[in-house]
């Protein structure tokens, strides 16, 4: 399974597709949306730089407040790299934005896991005023420990994610960080993160403000939890996200027997592997407390096996 949709939105904008050469008429208030430029994915006419220069000259950069990357040339073939390079050398005339997605990409276009990704860090560092991130693909993707003061949201989606990259994002000063949303994947394509990985994330002292955790899409939603059942950072949160995942009633009997969940706004198990006398328990136990309990999406194990080997993430190639 993959990702089959774009973006319809970012920095609370909505996403407008920034047109082909020559249909530039009529284009919304800089400001107004969040623009998604993108090209060809296979041998494209046009390279993303190409189009990049288009939109500069039929829209006022300086009033830009959201981009969405979409599909750069070859997607399948090289990372982003000449996309990094032409952002950061437009940092000056962008003195407005504050969001940025990398990687916009659909199944129609790339595999989530097939699509090459690069060194992001450059990005955050040219832009200091950014308050989210995110971006998608795992293959090549690396993340060097920067500081950024402003940044509060950040999002990593893959179909496997590389420990490299988790203990990079640890590594990193993030003061500002309210909302963190990482897809960890599976081995098979290069999910190679364990729980002690997440050791940064689950102390509640290197990102202090946080408020929304997620750790999703893991073929290890079982430990995560069970991880999670007494992390400190879990007190402080208002929205805990373990959906897209492996999670069965081993995971779910840890979080309801540790530390007390009444106080979140919300508990996102969606995509699970759960018994029906779980997901009523869940309800009944959480519900009744006024926390609002996805559990949408029950899926049933591959197979003869009603163990953690036939569970399957909702998202992997």
């Amino acid at each position: 399974m993959t990702v089959s949709d774009h973006l319809n939105e970012l920095y609370g904008l909505p996403a407008f597709d920034f047109p082909e050469a020559g249909s530039e008429d009529s284009l919304p208030d800089p400001a107004s949306v969040a623009w998604r430029i993108a090209v060809e994915a296979y041998e494209s006419e046009e390279q993303w730089d190409e189009a990049f220069a288009r939109f500069t000259e039929a829209v006022d950069p300086t009033r830009v407040r959201a981009l969405i990357v979409g599909a750069w040339s070859d997607v399948y073939d090289s990372g982003p790299d000449d996309v990094i390079e032409t952002l950061v050398a437009a940092r000056d005339r962008l003195p407005a934005l504050r969001a940025v997605f990398l990687g916009d990409v659909t199944v129609d276009e790339c595999e989530i896991s097939w699509m090459h990704q690069t060194q992001v860090a450059p990005l955050l560092e040219a832009f200091p005023e950014l308050t989210e991130f995110g971006v998608r693909g795992g293959q090549g993707l690396e993340f060097s420990p920067v500081r950024h003061e402003r940044l509060r949201s950040l999002t990593i989606e893959t179909g496997g994610l590389d420990a490299e990259v988790v203990r990079s994002v640890g590594a990193s000063d993030l003061p500002a960080l309210e909302h963190l949303d990482l897809w960890l994947g599976v081995s098979w394509y290069g999910g190679t993160t364990e729980v002690a990985d997440l050791a940064p994330f689950l102390s509640g002292e290197r990102f202090p403000r946080l408020r929304h955790l997620a750790l999703r899409n893991s073929e290890i939603q079982d430990r995560i939890a069970n991880a999670l059942a007494g992390a400190p950072v879990v007190a402080g949160l208002e929205v805990l996200d373990l959906s897209m995942g492996t999670l069965g009633d081993e995971g779910a009997e840890a979080l309801l027997s540790g530390q007390p969940l009444t106080h979140l706004k919300k508990l996102d198990l969606h995509h699970h592997f759960l018994s029906e006398a779980m997901r009523e328990r869940l309800t009944t136990t959480l519900g009744a407390a006024g926390v609002e309990v996805d559990i949408s999406e029950a899926e049933t194990a591959d197979g003869d096996s009603d163990g953690v080997e036939g569970r399957y993430t909702a998202v992997s190639e």
